[in-house]
């Protein structure tokens, strides 16, 4: 039983009042489908520059507008490539491309032999094309064939995100070694190729068409929805393929709080209990470790769930002689990882849930959250919708009221709300102090918008 709703009143410039609703589970605060939510209501008016109509017989003024900090890739900012000579290529792009509103000048052939794996020689031919004709605004690539999904010793992802370079491969002569880290882990950048000069890639991946046009649609359901849960991170009695339980366990920490992310750690090292979920609804995470998870099929997904299994080759899609990653999507997940070649148990190669979950959470697309997540990512596959994006901001403007409901507030940093005449300003501040103590969904009500343009912004 969560505690009582509790109230807390700071002064605003202006000496406008800010009220803080923490809302803890209680009946008073506004909730929604994501549960509690923190609300604010505060006088976003600045004077009578940009006074209502009405009070001096003008016509009604337009709503206000709002900019938001930007934390994701738009659609603008994402390729596609298609394979011409891939059926299944063509028309996944064609569909994904109208139900993404992809600009059709960031389409582009990529002709490479449709087999599990191609050289580097091939690989290298046929990116040196593309690098030369891709405009510079676009800073990551959704793919949509299946095959080819490894170049040499290289994922296709990695490598397209990357280039092709021995040296996030594994090069020690062994089973397997450490590869080179990728300059995006746990990067704050909503724009990776120019901030880092890169662009990742994620696989469109289907065992045939009519599986990969459902996972972009399901990628579409999941926009904006502002998912409660539930999540799960299960170790198993597969100690090898387990590593990553610490990292599940600071996870859940991370979110136990009464308005975060529902998840739940499982420890079944001792074999106590079952090393899989079944008959399990509304699944929106599920990290383990097993070479093969049963009863996939027994549970429900809701759009946008991410999952994946820590093994050696559940990146060999759109089959493996273990569990594909292909899988998941089946299964109705809309994003997994897995590695192509043998990458023993390094943790660093596999996703970490600590690191994903806060990016995702916070409004970047899947794409984006994913890749952040890995620390290694030259032998592993990213598949599913690269545009799923079911957090962010959700702006609604009157000239009575502006509505900001957000996930994408940072709890490490404090916000402001500036307004003015026009996007150039110049500003004043309405609004400051604004900011949520940890990893949470927060509505912030201004009342009496009088100013044509405000800026949500970070604070000085």
């Amino acid at each position: 039983m969560y505690p009582p709703l509790m109230r807390t009143t700071f002064l605003l410039v202006g000496a406008t009042a800010l009220a803080f609703y923490a809302a803890c589970g209680g009946d008073s605060a506004p909730t929604d489908a994501a549960g509690a939510v923190a609300s604010v209501s505060t006088s976003a008016s600045t004077g009578p520059a940009g006074g209502a109509a009405g009070a001096g017989g003008g016509a009604q003024l337009p709503p206000p507008t709002v900019e938001v900090p930007t934390v994701s890739l738009s659609a603008d900012a994402v390729g596609v490539l298609v394979n011409p000579d891939d059926p299944q290529s063509v028309a996944v792009a064609k569909h994904y491309v109208e139900a993404r509103n992809i600009p059709a000048s960031h389409v582009y052939e990529v002709k490479l032999t449709v087999a599990a794996s191609v050289t580097a020689e091939e690989f290298d031919a046929a990116k040196k094309t593309l690098d030369a004709a891709v405009d510079p605004a676009v800073q990551a690539w959704a793919i949509t064939w299946t095959q080819p999904y490894a170049v040499g010793c290289m994922s296709l992802t990695s490598a397209f995100a990357l280039g092709f370079d021995t040296k996030y491969c594994n090069t020690t002569g062994g089973a397997c070694g450490p590869t080179a880290p990728s300059p995006y882990f746990d990067s704050p950048s909503s724009a990776p190729f120019q901030d880092h000069g890169l662009r990742p890639a994620m696989a469109l991946v289907g065992k045939d068409t009519a599986s990969a046009l459902a996972l972009i649609d399901r990628g579409v359901a999941a926009d904006g929805t502002f998912p409660p849960g539930d999540g799960y991170l299960l170790r198993t009695t597969d100690v090898a393929r387990s590593v990553r339980w610490p990292d599940f366990m600071a996870t859940t920490n991370l979110w136990d709080h009464p308005d975060g992310l529902k998840l739940t750690y499982l420890d079944n090292a001792s074999g106590a209990g079952k090393d899989y979920l079944e008959n399990t609804k509304d699944v929106l995470f599920y990290f383990t470790g097993l070479a093969d998870v049963p009863a996939l099929e027994t549970n429900t997904y809701r759009p946008g769930a991410v999952a994946d299994h820590l093994t050696s080759f559940g990146g060999q899609v759109p089959t493996s002689g273990q569990m594909s990653i292909a899988k998941w999507l089946e299964a109705g997940a809309t994003a997994s990882y897995g590695t192509a070649f043998e990458p023993c148990n390094y943790p660093t190669k596999f996703p970490s849930p600590k690191v994903m979950l806060p990016h995702y959470f916070r409004g970047e697309t899947v794409l984006e959250a994913y890749w952040k997540s890995v620390r290694w990512p030259g032998e592993g596959v990213f598949v599913g919708d690269p545009l799923a994006r079911p957090w962010g901001t959700k702006v609604d403007a009157t000239r009575e009221r502006i509505v900001l409901d957000t996930t994408s507030l940072d709890p490490k940093k404090t916000y402001e709300l500036v307004a003015g005449p026009g996007p150039s300003g110049p500003f004043q501040v309405v609004a400051k102090g604004l900011a949520v103590p940890f990893y949470k969904r927060a509505k912030f009500t201004f009342e009496a918008p009088t100013e044509a343009h405000y800026v949500l912004r970070e604070s000085p």
